[in-house]
């Protein structure tokens, strides 16, 4: 029996005025790193302080994902999976932004866990939470 595709969230951090194109191919060199394209996404997720984002409202768009914000909250409950960066503390009030957002996400979704350290552009950062189909809630 085939196993079964491969279902992520990708948790997305960004600076103020990051572009639309800056995050998809974030995105997409997250993925490939996993050998993974769009189809494996199962939505999108981000700090609820970035929800007035314009380059994340147009990705949203675009792409046509589900898309989850996190409170500071619930970013805070699972941050020391992440690298910290203090800014981000000072911002959102979480020490990081991708990796908790995803895995927040991924976890309403089934049982979460990340691929791998997030990565980074000039203004933005993507890690990818796997959503584990054997727990899925």
């Amino acid at each position: 029996m085939p196993s079964p595709a491969i279902r992520l969230i990708a948790g997305l951090g960004c600076r103020r005025g990051c572009t639309p194109d800056e995050l998809q191919a974030l995105l997409l060199q997250c993925l490939a790193a996993h050998g993974l394209g769009l189809e494996a996404l199962a939505g999108l997720a981000s700090s609820a302080h970035k929800r007035d984002e314009p380059g994340l409202q147009t990705l949203i768009e675009r792409l046509a994902l589900p898309m989850t914000w996190c409170s500071a909250q619930e970013l805070a409950s699972v941050a020391g999976q992440a690298e910290t960066n203090p800014l981000t503390l000072r911002v959102t009030g979480s020490a990081a932004v991708a990796e908790p957002s995803a895995l927040v996400a991924a976890a309403r979704l089934g049982t979460a866990q990340l691929l791998g350290p997030r990565q980074r552009s000039s203004n933005a950062t993507c890690a990818l939470a796997r959503i584990d189909r054997e727990h899925v809630r």
